[in-house]
């Protein structure tokens, strides 16, 4: 595929401060440019090819160029190209798309709120639990439980919930408010000879003992992804979320299930929260809603926490909160159709067929010495490279060898990424069987060009 480059030729490409980007390093070698996508695949500066093998960030589930979602937005944008839902307007589409995730929510969710990325979508639900419980008179049960490796945005406080050492470092987050407990992966935090059940007990007994140690009457509210994506594609292990939730409900604490990565359809069912049977009170969306086309995220919640924001507002007189572009009616429309494109598509259908030879595809990538763990569900999966097979030693976090491995990857026409030296893969779910074979062979020749890599700097 030709493209113009043209329209760069005289400009400075780096001017654009680039997120989760070694910025030193950049400055010297810049940034790659992709200039159009088609089905699963985008295309370079220079029209080569490449898998996106993580759907952007987790986004485009049904691809690139979907002319539906162009069209919706194209007519949207011909008759009411913005507004807004402050001051107690609203436009056809936010009511239209609010009562269609209504009816596909779990758990019987009652209200939506629209906000822009899954950040303020997380952001705003604790600033809801925070409200609601000073509506209660729990003007102590502030405090936040998260997991560490988890992943719940960047502005100022989901920073600091997110559990990921990097995302913390001189930016002065956490805040006092945030504890966090157990990353729930059995294969680098198991003891010897402990079952996955085991692990479970153990990890829900430390919640317990820190819920203790705080004081349940100072907890408000525990927030977990169904499976955790930008820590490294962990999904729970047995009877996790089965024994976590009613240790939850015991002490009145909150559940906020993060569905920006896991809802409309990449567990293979619409929501993560129906893959492993959660009951939340409130539930983020963002990404797959708009299938990244434009930026859209919302909560949704239970009627017993709208009641409370209701209380509120009648006592202070507003709900003294929102977002300039939530609810965009642009943005709306195109929810809309990705919505509709799910249901007349059968795409969950789509997603459960593939998802078995998703899987077979990747535990063939477990015989080589260097995966570790092969982690997987629906259309999300994973691979850790490890130095040693056998007892799992990790490769020194200076050695970079996620990094080097998904510059190999990309090399050779396939995009993804590394989460230390763990490596995502979440394509777009239109993938089919002969694509994924494809990915997989991109990611076999990757990784034996790593080990001879490897094997000569050690003979060096």
């Amino acid at each position: 595929m030709s493209i113009d480059n043209s329209s760069l030729s005289n400009i400075d490409i780096n001017t654009v401060v680039h997120p989760y980007t070694d910025l030193s390093s950049h400055q010297k070698n810049g940034p790659k440019i992709i200039t159009s996508g088609k089905g699963i695949y985008v295309y370079d500066d220079a029209g080569k090819e490449y898998i996106e093998g993580l759907s952007g960030l987790w986004c485009t589930t049904l691809g690139f160029q979907n002319q539906r979602l162009v069209n919706a937005a194209t007519r949207a944008m011909e008759q009411l190209p913005f507004y807004h839902c402050f001051g107690g307007k609203s436009h056809p589409n936010a009511i239209k798309l609010a009562e269609n995730l209504i009816d596909l929510a779990p758990n019987q969710m009652s209200k939506v709120f629209f906000a822009n990325s899954g950040s303020e979508a997380n952001d705003t639900a604790i600033k809801i639990v925070w409200h609601i419980n000073n509506a209660r008179g729990l003007h102590n049960k502030k405090k936040i439980i998260t997991r560490h490796k988890s992943y719940h945005g960047v502005t100022l406080f989901t920073s600091g919930l997110t559990g990921l050492p990097n995302n913390h470092r001189d930016f002065d987050v956490p805040f006092a408010r945030i504890m966090h407990t157990d990353c729930p992966h059995y294969y680098r935090y198991a003891l010897e000879d402990e079952t996955e059940d085991n692990f479970t007990n153990r990890l829900v007994a430390n919640l317990r003992a820190l819920i203790e140690k705080e004081g349940p009457d100072t907890i408000a509210a525990f927030i977990a992804e169904p499976v955790m994506g930008a820590g490294g594609v962990i999904p729970p292990p047995e009877s996790y979320f089965r024994k976590i939730q009613p240790l939850l409900k015991e002490y009145d604490i909150l559940f906020i299930a993060d569905e920006v990565i896991c809802g409309f359809g990449r567990t293979g069912n619409m929501f993560g929260s129906e893959t492993y049977d959660l009951k939340p009170d409130i539930i983020t969306v963002a990404k797959g809603l708009s299938s990244g086309y434009l930026p859209i995220s919302a909560l949704m919640l239970r009627e017993e926490v709208f009641d409370l924001l209701l209380y509120q507002s009648k006592e202070i007189g507003i709900f003294g909160h929102g977002f300039t572009y939530g609810g965009h009616p642009v943005s709306c429309a195109v929810a809309l159709e990705a919505l509709k494109i799910y249901e007349e598509t059968n795409l969950i259908n789509h997603v459960q067929k593939m998802s078995p030879i998703f899987e077979a595809e990747l535990r063939t990538l477990e015989t080589n010495p260097l995966v570790g763990e092969v982690r997987q569900i629906g259309m999300l999966g994973a691979i850790e490279i490890v130095k040693n097979k056998i007892t799992k030693e990790p490769f020194k976090t200076t050695d970079k060898i996620g990094p080097l491995l998904v510059e190999l990857m990309q090399k050779n026409g396939l995009i993804s990424r590394a989460m230390g030296d763990s490596i995502a893969f979440a394509p777009p779910l239109i993938i089919n069987e002969k694509q994924i074979q494809e990915m997989v062979l991109i990611v076999k020749r990757s990784i034996r060009e790593l080990y001879e890599l490897l094997e000569q700097r050690d003979k060096n």
